[in-house]
């Protein structure tokens, strides 16, 4: 989710809740503790100079049980780190503890914003020798010729 669809999904909320990929739910009183501008530049494995910008939204949650963010303070937070950062429209990265910081993609479904998984990939399969994966297909999608046994044909 890019910034200017979260800020317009703000604009419509009261109330924020994020669940994250297993279905459970950050507690209600969590923090947003830091909004950034992350840019990264690389080389992938085929030598290709690259660079990434995102933004990156923390969320935390402590001991306050009676903390709650509310959609138009984290709009307010947001708009204070626009005149501060050039934050642009990039895509939203969260930051969450787990085990380790994760971080999340970010979409929004049913009133609630939802955490998605990352995952790595290799940016120049052609450079690395990774074969292609070829498309599966049922036997039963195959053309069969007048030399061929159909599946099924009970002709072998």
């Amino acid at each position: 989710m890019k910034l200017s669809e979260f800020k317009s999904i703000l604009l419509e909320l009261d109330n924020i809740s994020f669940k994250l990929p297993d279905g459970e739910l950050i507690p209600s009183h969590f923090h947003v503790t830091e909004i950034g501008l992350l840019s990264k530049t690389y080389i992938d494995c085929g030598g290709k100079l690259r660079e990434d910008k995102s933004i990156n939204i923390q969320l935390w949650y402590s001991t306050d049980l009676d903390h709650r963010l509310k959609a138009n303070k984290l709009l307010n937070i947001i708009e204070q780190s626009e005149r501060l950062i050039d934050l642009d429209d990039h895509e939203i990265e969260v930051e969450y503890q787990q085990e380790t910081i994760a971080k999340f993609g970010l979409i929004f479904n049913e009133n609630q914003f939802e955490l998605t998984t990352k995952q790595t990939a290799c940016l120049a399969e052609d450079q690395c020798g990774i074969p292609i994966s070829k498309p599966k297909m049922n036997l039963t999608e195959l053309s069969t010729g007048s030399s061929c046994c159909p599946p099924g044909g009970n002709c072998c």
